[in-house]
Parts: structure tokens; sequence; C-alpha cells
């Protein structure tokens, strides 16, 4: 603590100013001391200056009783250390000696050495740091403190949570003291104090065990809950019945990366699915765009939706009816539970804290990036983009996880799949600029359009225009398999291959032919007999039709 005495004009005022600038605070602290105070507090005596001290100033969280409770307790029975080895660590010691007896009796542990007196006596003296731990008298008075573990759990969570708010302190401090520096770039520190206070919650915060007839419980609800919906899956549903009978819908917890080439549809497919989770399902989602804005994403949704062409949404060349139909269908958009971000580069930081927003108010079912590779790391890892993008992926698949909740991600593949011969099918090895990707995900999909390539038959003749293959390259909980759907380039939108529309109209597909049969009144008409000439072409009294509309 530094103390700068001040002395007014006035004889009897003399004010003192603190700054505030050691993490640790104590009264024999060598800043506080006569001789650095000489010359504007000669008249100030020790005792004045350590009430000086307890006005301005504050001891770290600490409880040095409990930490000698915790070390006795370990060193009088044997399997004490076993009940607190995941609750505290050397560095949750606030006296240096303390943390060093720790140390010791953790390789002792480890070593499947008995942990006593004089074996962490000996382990001290070849570490040459029993006379810096007080020597064996102190040691002797810790096991002297105890009768008994019985409360040591308890005990080492209170030292756990001391750690936490010195942690907490420290962090504050760094903070403050770089927002005072004006070299540093604010978008640094904001960086700089996520990835600090993460470090902080990330160590400290740990999962209790939990016995496997509490799990059972909860799989056994989950069975039951699926076994009542009338498609039996226990997941998000994409709204491809194909996609979603192999993966049963997308699972909780699990991180689902989605990956393609440039221009093969990946933000088309996620918003396809998008619409069908939020409008045909109820299904609350949460869209990241780190590529499209918000405007572009929704009038992606709005094109799909209406199924207006995209050039007149964009410039607003409506006609009437097609006025009167953006009108009608918008409204389900409108209703839909879809929650869009386009933060440009945000970082995991960021997105964990949206994420937890998200959830606390409106209980969101997914998330959705797109995509991975625009996501920045931490700090410290970036001039490394492998190593930038591992810890992403990590950090995706530990938000899904403390979420409970599916995260969709998509990612970019390298151009391997181009200078590849044949079909050039994608392959796992494909993933960009990090194999952390595929470790870390449960489940891997590719989007595959052979026409991209130029091949528009397969093997049989049949024709693969607007044919998309969904490659599942990776399902840790399930089997791999390729579903085909329909991608309609002009919507850009995926939809199911059994089930082609255009406009409101079904479409029976002809296997050999590719052709569209249209069901007609007319010809049912010439059948009962009683059809006239203005019956044929009026369209509006033709109930096969929507609206009144011409085409």
């Amino acid at each position: 603590m530094l103390i700068t005495a001040v002395k007014k004009k006035s004889e009897k005022n003399i004010q003192i100013h603190t700054c505030f600038e050691l993490r640790f605070i104590t009264f024999d602290s060598p800043f506080i001391k006569s001789e650095e105070m000489a010359g504007n507090t000669k008249n100030y005596s020790k005792k004045a200056t350590m009430d000086q001290a307890l006005d301005y100033g504050k001891m770290p969280p600490q409880a040095l009783d409990l930490e000698e409770a915790v070390l006795g307790a370990i060193m009088i029975e044997k399997d004490a250390i076993i009940a607190v080895m995941d609750i505290i660590r050397p560095e949750s010691f606030y006296k240096d000696g303390n943390q060093k007896i720790f140390k010791a009796v953790l390789d002792l542990s480890q070593a499947l050495q008995p942990i006593d007196i004089l074996t962490v006596t000996e382990e001290l003296r070849k570490r040459d740091e029993l006379d810096l731990i007080g020597g064996p008298f102190y040691i002797t008075q810790l096991a002297s403190k105890v009768s008994s573990a019985a409360h040591i759990e308890y005990h080492a969570r209170i030292v756990a949570q001391k750690y936490i708010q010195r942690e907490l302190i420290r962090v504050s401090s760094e903070i403050q003291g770089r927002a005072y520096d004006d070299s540093i770039d604010v978008n640094d520190l904001i960086d700089f104090s996520e990835s600090e206070l993460f470090k902080v919650a990330e160590g400290n915060i740990k999962k209790e065990t939990t016995k496997i007839s509490l799990i059972i419980q909860d799989a056994i609800s989950q069975i039951e809950e699926a076994s009542k919906r009338e498609d039996g899956l226990s997941g998000v549903p994409s709204g491809f019945t194909k996609l979603d009978r192999v993966t049963s819908g997308w699972q909780r917890s699990d991180l689902v990366i989605i990956a393609a080439r440039p221009s093969m549809g990946k933000t088309a497919f996620v918003l396809s699915m998008t619409r069908n989770m939020a409008i045909d399902h109820k299904k609350s989602v949460a869209l990241f765009s780190l590529e499209m804005s918000s405007v572009q994403l929704v009038n992606r949704l709005i094109v799909s939706e209406t199924e207006l062409p995209s050039d007149k949404i964009r410039n607003g060349r409506l006609e009437p009816f097609e006025w009167e139909q953006l009108e009608y269908k918008i409204k389900r958009l409108v209703d839909a539970d879809i929650y869009i971000d386009d933060t440009p580069a945000i970082s995991v930081f960021e997105l964990r804290a949206k994420c937890r927003r998200l959830m606390s108010q409106q209980n969101i079912d997914i998330i959705i990036i797109d995509y991975l590779q625009l996501m920045t790391g931490p700090t410290e890892t970036r001039g490394n983009r492998e190593q930038e993008v591992s810890m992403i992926s990590r950090s995706l698949k530990g938000i899904a996880k403390e979420l409970n909740v599916p995260i969709i991600a998509l990612s970019q593949l390298n151009r391997s799949v181009e200078m590849r011969s044949g079909t050039k099918r994608p392959q796992l090895s494909d993933l960009r600029e990090s194999g952390a990707i595929e470790q870390d995900a449960d489940m891997v999909l590719f989007i595959h359009r052979p026409e991209k390539y130029g091949f528009i038959e397969d093997e049989d003749g049949n024709s693969l225009l607007g044919m998309a293959e969904i490659i599942i390259a990776k399902h840790r909980n399930g089997a791999l398999a390729d579903v085909k759907l329909r991608f309609r380039n002009e919507l850009a939108k995926f939809e199911d291959l059994e089930e082609e529309f255009i406009g409101d109209f079904p479409v029976e597909n002809d296997i050999n032919g590719g052709t569209r049969t249209f069901s007609s009144k007319i010809n049912q008409e010439k059948k009962t007999g009683n059809s006239t000439n203005d019956d044929i072409f009026d369209l509006g009294s033709n109930k096969n039709f929507d609206n009144e509309a011409p085409f």
C-alpha cells in the first residue's frame, strides 16, 4: 500500500490519500513504515499508521484456521485426502507454507504412499522445504488441531470459496489497472476480462458425481416422454423425416458440426431447419450469424417461407397478389420463436454469456452458429490458428453440456475435397484448421451436392440435379448414414425428397423421367360429363387453387 501524506495550508488539517496497488495488505508491510512518511508525517506514530491501514485497507479473504484443520485431518486419517482432492488445489491455500504441505501430500497420494506426520515431514525434508513451513513442530501442531476428519469436506469448500474470492479480487485489480492504461485497446481489455473471469469459473466450479439410480430415473423419464410423441423423437426435430429417423432429433448437450465447401448451402440448410423447428415444431431457436447480417438472414427466411423470387424480395417489385401472399405467409415467421444475433467475430466468452442469458429469459431449445471459423478464441491463443479453433470447439462442447441444449456449428472444409478425384465426397480429414473439431463433436455432417462438381447423373442414370446428400460421417450415439434431400436453388431451401412442392401445390415425382404430374379438375369433370367451357377456364371457381391469382 502506497500512502502519501499531503499537508494542507491549514495547520491542523492533514489528509491522507490512499492508493491500493498491492493484492496482499499486511500491517507489517515494508510499504507502511515511518521512514516512507518522513517529512510529511513526522508527528504520526506507528499506531496511527496502523489505524489508517485499518480504515483504508482490507485483509484478503482467508480462513487460516480451516486450512490448518484440513491439513491436520489429512494427516490423521489416510482416506481424508480423497474427499478433498476434487475441491481444493495447492493454490487454494492462502498461506505459502500450507501450499507446500498440500503439494507434498498430493505427491505422496499419487505415489500411493501413506500420509501421516512422519511421511509428510520426510517428503518436505527431501524438497528442502521443511524449515520454510515452520519445521516439524508446525506439522505436529497441525495434527493436534483436529480430532477427526468428520467435517473435512465442508472445511475444504470454505477454503476453496476464499480462494475464489481472492482470485476475483486479483482479476478485478488487473482489469482496473489496464482500464486506466490508455495504450490498451478497449476490445482487447474486454477479451482479457472475459478470459480471466472464465478461467476462474472454469477452474473452480466442479460438478458433483451422481449415483446411477438417479441418472436411470432421468433416462427412463426421457424414454417415456419420447414414447408419448407421435414421431418417436427424443431430441429437437430437424424437420427432415429421414434425417430425424437416424438422429432421433438433435440431442441435448450434443455438439453437431455441419461442414461443407463454400456455396454448398450450409446457411440455407440451417435456415431451413430453423424454419422447420420454430414453425412446424414450435421450438425456440437461437441463431448466431457471424457471416451475414440479421436482415439478410430474415430476407432468406422470407423467400423460403413465401416462395417468392429472391430478386423481387430484394428490390420490392411485387405484384399485388404477391404482396397479399407475402402478408399472409409471413405471419408464421412473425410468431416464430427465433432469436438472431449477428455480432461479428464473437468470442467464445461473449457467446457463453449471451447463451446463458437467452436460456434464463427465453428457455432456448437449440443454438445454431454460422460459422465456427469466424469466432475468436482467448487472447493467448491468437497467432496459432489451430490452437484457437481447438479452444473454440472445446468451449462450444462445454457450453452445450452446461446449458443442456444441442449446439449446431457450421464449419468450412479445406480445398483437398476439390483436388480429390472421383465423386469428391468429403471426409473427416477435410475439416479445416483443426483436428479437434472432429474430436470434440458428437456428430459431424457433410453437405454434398454432386451437381456443383458437374455430376448430373448417377451410375443408374438418375438425375442428380437439385439433389443434396447429407453425409453423417460421425455419430457418437448412433449409426452412420447418407440422407438425400431436395435442394431448391431458386429459394435456397432444403426439403424432404418425398415431399417436393412448387408453390403450394403437391407434386408427384416420376422416378424414371423426373416429370411432375398435377391433378386436374378438367379430367375429373370430363369423366362425370358435367364439364362446361365456362367451368374449365374459370380459375376463380377452381377449388384446387388457393387464390384467384393467375399463374
